[in-house]
């Protein structure tokens, strides 16, 4: 079936927004209930999961770009005649580019769809990996790390709006949780394929890997990956809809939109609440991982690139299997609770499920192993015990994260692009910062305090997650004036 022609819409005479009146709680019509079994019955159980899975695999890309590089700094900086300061910099430039690329790109995705989005964008990432294998100073070192940063970004945001495309809301938490587990995979794995690359080849070989690799993903998607929008919600439909004038040239001339219209949506409560929950969390992960070779590493005198790598694996597989298991999980409270209601949806019941990892999994790991590290002298013992630290840690990360990027989904399906990409934009700015204090202040303050200071930060989050679904329609209400929600 080739990736140019959906599947039959037969059924479909108006978008689902036209057809139900949005608002939550909730409860479904027997006739919106049929309507959202034929949008969501489009494609077949086997076609889902291909699509799961091409954007899980683009979904790898963005973190992987990132993770691969950092241990790679000294032999560049050596290469390119400068610094490991200034070479790290591009670090920053590639954090700025995925979030103006993540905006961009869910943005155009909501007019045009999520086909053509994929499609323009992979070739940036393919050109931007070829320049940067072949730069020859640090100008054009940060000019192409940009342009692929930018060009990997939609497999940040888009793919969540496709997720919310084609699964309905009872599964949709199950297929988030493998696409975020392939996302967060990247961080895992980058380092120990960037320590073996600085250990044995040359930094240059990463690069052109990816862009291999963007070429190859570029090949799938065109000739596997279907439009997945909604029928008549793409800006485009609407304008044909409303007899526009326009309509017709919009599709192959670029329309003018507003790439920071996504962030307007975090002026509402509950969704901020849940990013902020999120950033906390996640910035647990960093502090253990981003300093390891001072932490772990100097503690055991662990030196070796690729061993350091290594370490990353254990926080990769909590992740994996997080993820997995907290999409699940949430998609069985919705079940439970919309049962308990009399067929009742209240979209908080999904965050129910990041309570017990949000307070108990994800401080105490990272507390535990700020004790571990500065008490435990014994090398092998100090190791391991830092190694499932680091499991339970990605475990309880994927926990929080995987349920509320479905959570955001839900409440707004029909700009779940643009509302993903608010989502890791904020996120990955305010994130962008924090990460540059971790070192200084192990090196000021000790493991130990980091690792207490970061384990209170996530207790915020619990906070602000248990707020969100004690006062959800509240919140939820507040700042409505921005647009509907819509429950599916």
């Amino acid at each position: 079936m080739s990736g140019r022609n959906s599947p039959s819409q037969s059924g479909l005479d108006c978008p689902i927004s036209e057809c139900a009146e949005e608002g939550t709680p909730l409860l479904l019509t027997p006739q919106q209930a049929k309507h959202d079994e034929l949008l969501y019955s489009r494609f077949s159980p086997l076609w889902k999961r291909l699509i799961l899975a091409m954007v899980s695999f683009c979904g790898l890309i963005p973190l992987f770009i990132s993770g691969t590089f950092i241990p790679c700094i000294p032999q560049i900086s050596e290469d390119l005649s400068t610094t490991g300061t200034v070479v790290s910099m591009a670090v920053s430039v590639s954090i700025f580019g995925a979030s103006v690329g993540l905006l961009f790109a869910s943005t155009y995705s909501t007019f045009y769809g999520r086909r053509p989005i994929y499609l323009s964008f992979l070739p940036l990432l393919i050109f931007g990996s070829l320049g940067v294998s072949t730069a020859q100073n640090v100008t054009q070192l940060m000019i192409w790390r940009l342009i692929q940063a930018f060009g990997a970004a939609p497999g940040l945001s888009v793919g969540a709006g496709v997720i919310g495309d084609i699964y309905k809301l009872e599964e949709r938490g199950g297929a988030m949780g493998i696409y975020f587990g392939c996302v967060l995979l990247g961080p895992a794995l980058a380092p120990v394929v960037g320590g073996v690359a600085a250990r044995y080849g040359s930094w240059r070989l990463l690069p052109l890997s990816l862009g291999a690799w963007g070429v190859l993903v570029f090949l799938v998607m065109y000739a596997y990956f279907p439009e997945t929008s909604h029928p008549g919600e793409r800006g485009i439909d609407k304008m044909k809809h409303d007899g526009n004038p326009n309509a017709t040239w919009t599709r192959w001339l670029p329309v003018m939109l507003n790439p920071l219209r996504p962030l307007g949506l975090m002026r509402r409560p509950n969704l901020l609440f849940v990013c902020l929950a999120g950033l906390f969390t996640l910035f647990t992960d960093y502090a253990l991982l981003v300093p390891i070779a001072y932490t772990i590493g100097k503690r055991y005198g662990i030196a070796d690139e690729a061993v350091i790598g290594a370490c990353f694996l254990p926080a990769g597989l909590g992740n994996m299997i997080g993820a997995a298991l907290a999409g699940r999980f949430s998609d069985s409270i919705i079940v439970r609770m919309r049962a308990k209601r009399g067929g009742v949806w209240y979209p908080e019941d999904r965050l129910r499920g990041t309570l017990p990892s949000a307070l108990i999994l994800v401080p105490i790991s990272i507390w535990a192993s700020g004790f571990i590290t500065k008490y435990v002298e014994n090398k092998r013992v100090g190791l391991s015990l830092n190694l499932v630290c680091l499991f339970v840690n990605g475990l309880g990360v994927d926990f929080v994260l995987a349920p509320s990027a479905s959570y955001v989904v839900d409440v707004m399906h029909s700009r779940s692009a643009e509302s993903m990409a608010a989502n890791s934009a904020f996120r990955s700015v305010i994130m962008s910062a924090l990460v540059g204090g971790i070192l200084p202040m192990v090196e000021n303050y000790g493991v130990l305090a980091t690792d207490l200071l970061s384990g209170l930060a996530a207790l915020i989050g619990f906070g602000l997650l248990w707020v969100t679904i004690q006062h959800g329609e509240r919140l939820r209400k507040w700042g409505a004036d921005e647009g509907q929600y819509r429950g599916d």
